[in-house]
């Protein structure tokens, strides 16, 4: 018979996903430990207060759905919420619904062992906290293990050196000094323009020139949030039954068989009104690179209107992949930063940064005397934060050693040989390619269900059969080769980390299909796992 644990589940992570998982389970009567690294909730957006450091997606619906009253009462004032607004609303979520009450804070979670002879899962934290509980929930995010960069002599730098992912709680001030970011990811759009407004002068140290996108963010407007709150239902429908969990209309001709002027205009309609929806223009962005080539020249065409000097457009024009298929950054005045006096656009990847000694950053054909260097390179994304982790299944098997040539999950919500583990927007669901509180809410609804379902049956271990898990990571790698996500290096494939395993770690199968399946599976009996015994 196995052992009583303390805990029903222990959820690891305060963020989005933490927060709504401790929630769920708390209003069905478990008994449910949070487990948070920093000393507040918030997640990703606790620990990433660059300057400029705003979402991606639409503020009305980036945000929870699960509670009526919630969706009614609060109201965003931007059309794209800021890092400290989005971090108020989590905040006021933790009070509303008292959730603080149930979280470690500064108690970052180390090993994961599960006892097999006791059928539960043994957790240590730092500082040498340890409990037992009968499930563990990773809400620990994709994008929350931060990546630095392997450069000689980067961490010895002797000025200010600054990482997006971890960026301090006070707020920097660059007025006057000499400040080089490195790195043209989307942390790196938004913060550029931000520094460049301050900084004597910045350098911009790109590797990789990205396709960026204008969100033309604003105030909110009075009028369109009363529609939005007298419409959340069908918004949360519309998102929940989408390809990317978002609100947006399918597209519904091709960019090949659309007239060029028509192409053109429609492109032109879509850049007007910016963010994500310029993806939505014709069916086949994605899908083929003649029709995603026609996208490119469009984009091409703003930035050489945008940038005065031809050498430097030409520089921040990719040539290396399709738009879209790198995570596409928004900012409304990124472009327009180049054409400061007080900026300067170096080239690493012809020459690369060779090392950093004092507050010099010397590459193959120069040397650069700093103030601050901002690091912007992201994330070990979507596996990083669990392998940071001693995780051991049956038979003392290591999840490392299980990942060896790359993620493999079923739903991205359970590993094979991991009992009672589950993944919130884990590898392999479609995770940071849709919008992210609607997919969180899809998993720890799931989640919920399914330890409910185990309550009620009285079993006490559910884990994925290993015919599962290998049929669904060659379905999610078959749908991956359909597209033109191949094209690209990039992290959804790992390939920022050396030594990390290519595998593309996201499902492409579409959000509201891929709600539909786990529905399926759950009704069917949760077919694809097995369970076995009962709880003492």
């Amino acid at each position: 018979m196995s052992r009583v644990p303390d805990y029903d589940a222990v959820v690891i992570g305060a963020g989005f996903a933490g927060l709504y998982a401790v929630q769920k389970l708390t209003s069905l009567g478990f008994h449910v430990a949070g487990f948070e690294r920093g000393e507040d909730v918030g997640g990703v957006w606790y620990w990433n207060r660059y300057p400029g450091a705003r979402c991606d997606c639409e503020s009305y619906y980036y945000s929870y759905g699960f509670s009526q009253d919630l969706q009614q009462d609060w109201t965003w004032s931007r059309r794209y919420a800021e890092q400290p607004e989005i971090l108020n609303y989590l905040g006021h979520v933790a009070d509303r619904f008292d959730l603080r009450r149930h979280f470690r804070f500064g108690a970052a979670v180390e090993t994961l062992v599960f006892d097999e002879a006791d059928e539960i899962w043994r957790v240590r934290a730092h500082g040498g906290q340890t409990v037992t509980a009968r499930f563990v929930i990773s809400a620990m995010g994709c994008l929350s293990a931060v990546n630095w960069p392997d450069i000689p002599g980067l961490r010895s730098f002797q000025g200010r050196l600054l990482h997006t992912a971890d960026w301090p709680h006070d707020r920097v001030d660059f007025t006057g000094r000499r400040v080089g970011v490195i790195g043209t990811g989307a942390s790196a759009v938004q913060a550029i323009p931000r520094i460049a407004r301050e900084a004597a002068h910045l350098t911009v140290f790109q590797r990789t020139a990205n396709w960026v996108l204008p969100a033309w963010n604003r105030a909110s407007d009075p009028d369109f949030d009363a529609w939005v709150k007298a419409h959340y239902g069908e918004i949360r429908e519309r998102c929940a039954t989408s390809a990317g969990a978002v609100p947006f209309n399918a597209p519904t001709q091709s960019a090949l068989e659309t007239p060029e002027v028509e192409r053109q205009a429609i492109y032109q309609r879509y850049w007007d009104l910016g963010g994500m929806r310029f993806f939505t223009a014709f069916t086949d962005l994605f899908s083929n690179l003649e029709a995603n080539a026609t996208a490119q020249a469009f984009v091409r065409q703003q930035i050489l209107k945008i940038v005065n000097d031809p050498e430097t457009a030409s520089a921040l024009i990719p040539t290396t992949h399709p738009i879209g298929v790198k995570r596409p950054p928004l900012d409304d005045d990124y472009y327009e930063t180049f054409n400061r006096p007080n900026v300067d656009l170096v080239d690493i990847r012809n020459a690369p940064i060779i090392e950093v000694t004092g507050q010099t950053v010397r590459t193959a054909d120069a040397e650069y005397e700093l103030d601050d260097l901002v690091v912007a390179t992201g994330f070990d994304a979507i596996t990083g934060a669990l392998l940071a982790l001693d995780v051991r299944g049956r038979g003392g098997v290591t999840l490392q050693s299980r990942w060896r040539e790359g993620p493999s999950t079923y739903l991205g919500l359970g590993v094979a040989g991991f009992p009672n583990l589950f993944t919130i927007t884990g590898p392999l669901s479609p995770a940071v390619l849709a919008n992210m509180p609607t997919a969180v809410e899809q998993h720890v609804d799931w989640i919920a269900d399914c330890l409910d379902h185990m309550r009620r049956e009285g079993i006490g271990v559910i884990e994925t059969t290993e015919a599962a898990e290998a049929d669904w990571v060659s379905h999610a790698n078959e749908i991956v080769g359909q597209t033109l996500y191949p094209h690209a290096e990039s992290w959804y494939f790992g390939t920022n980390i050396p030594g990390k395993p290519r595998r593309f770690g996201v499902y492409l199968g579409g959000f509201g299909a891929y709600s539909d399946r786990c529905d399926a599976i759950a009704q069917a009996g949760y077919e694809g796992f097995r369970f076995t015994s009962a709880p003492n």
